[in-house]
């Protein structure tokens, strides 16, 4: 009969649900982009495989960042408003420069911070993640000033004898 589905076969309009399905799920991000707010500034987290050393850094748009033979160049960053699933995306490209080598490209495209794994850098060293996207890049670490009154140095509690 036709139309009806028999036992291990399948009916003839599956692929095009399947197709149906997983294009809307590609297409997904981009509707949801055309209500992203661009941010100057990019918070990347890389790891270093070798060392197990985990370092969080930022990278200005359009300004390329090293990481440890790694240079990343984020040229766009999106985020989601305040109002909406928290979401930040990135268009980065990647490239590394071993020495005595010529530069070698290893990833271009979008990453999202709540899918790390679904478009993520392919290195036996290194792994880049987004974080998120912000306005503005943080000031560096200062030390605090130290409190009026009181010689640097010295405690509150017994004199030194």
């Amino acid at each position: 009969m036709p139309g009806l589905a028999t036992p291990g076969r399948v009916p003839n309009d599956a692929p095009r649900r399947i197709t149906g399905r997983v294009t809307i799920a590609l297409l997904a991000p981009l509707i949801v982009a055309a209500t992203m707010i661009p941010e100057p500034v990019a918070v990347l987290q890389g790891l270093d495989k070798i060392t197990a050393r985990i370092s969080r850094f930022e990278a200005p748009v359009g300004t390329p960042v090293v990481f440890g033979t790694l240079t990343i160049t984020v040229r766009d960053c999106e985020k989601s408003p305040p109002e909406e699933q928290p979401e930040n995306a990135a268009f980065i490209e990647i490239s590394e420069a071993r020495p005595g080598e010529e530069q070698q490209r290893l990833f271009g495209g979008w990453m999202l911070s709540s899918s790390p794994a679904l478009s993520a850098l392919e290195h036996p060293v290194y792994d880049v993640n987004l974080l998120e996207c912000t306005g503005a890049a943080a000031p560096p670490p200062t030390a605090p000033p130290p409190a009026a009154g009181k010689p640097p140095g010295r405690s509150r509690g017994k004199e030194a004898r």
